[in-house]
């Protein structure tokens, strides 16, 4: 059987932040890097069809039976720069830890382009830190994740098989390429060591 609870992770914790920038009667979303669906679950009952891309063949085999008996949901085996999506087509498009992948402005670029107009485009993920500032910020998230990780003890769960790597990117060089490729997106950077980009594209 399906299930939308899950596990707990610095991923999964901001998946509300994705929940949050769903338009009000999606049509189509699309979940970029969806790994064993468990966000895609999350978006079924606030969308009529959502899809799920991921380039992993394991995740998209989890993701297939973990998701049994969704109905308006299917899953996609591909990387997204190899994926020919179509333009202006989906309502909702969302990313949670996979644009730092792949090229960061190709990957930014062809979500952009996937969004109709007036739909809404949300990314999750993570940046190196650089600065003192950043391993400031950085510092001040440990107490949070103590919190978290003791909070959800029994669903805690670091990396349910999907594959990991380490971000190129720093913040700073994160936030000015998102704001060039999207005028007018909202960058905010969060305690458990994540970003989020939020926009919604002009109509």
């Amino acid at each position: 059987m399906a299930t939308t609870t899950g596990y707990w992770n610095h991923n999964t914790h901001y998946h509300g932040v994705v929940l949050r920038g769903m338009p009000r009667g999606c049509r189509e979303a699309l979940d970029v890097g969806c790994g064993d669906g468990l966000l895609v679950r999350r978006m079924a009952p606030r969308a009529r069809h959502v899809t799920g891309l991921d380039r992993s063949p394991e995740m998209i085999l989890k993701a297939k039976a973990l998701s049994a008996g969704v109905a308006n949901v299917d899953f996609v085996e591909s990387g997204l720069l190899e994926y020919d999506l179509p333009e202006d087509h989906y309502d909702f498009v969302c990313s949670v830890a996979a644009i730092h992948h792949m090229d960061f402005v190709k990957g930014l670029t062809a979500m952009r382009d996937a969004v109709r107009p007036g739909g809404s485009l949300v990314v999750i993920s993570l940046a190196r830190n650089e600065s003192l500032r950043d391993w400031s910020y950085a510092a001040a998230g440990v107490p949070v994740h103590h919190f978290h990780r003791l909070r959800n003890r029994r669903r805690a769960d670091d990396a349910p098989g999907a594959p990991v790597a380490d971000p190129d990117m720093t913040w700073d060089e994160v936030r000015d390429e998102a704001l060039r490729v999207l005028p007018g997106a909202v960058f905010r950077r969060h305690l458990l060591w994540r970003y989020s980009i939020v926009w919604q594209k002009p109509r």
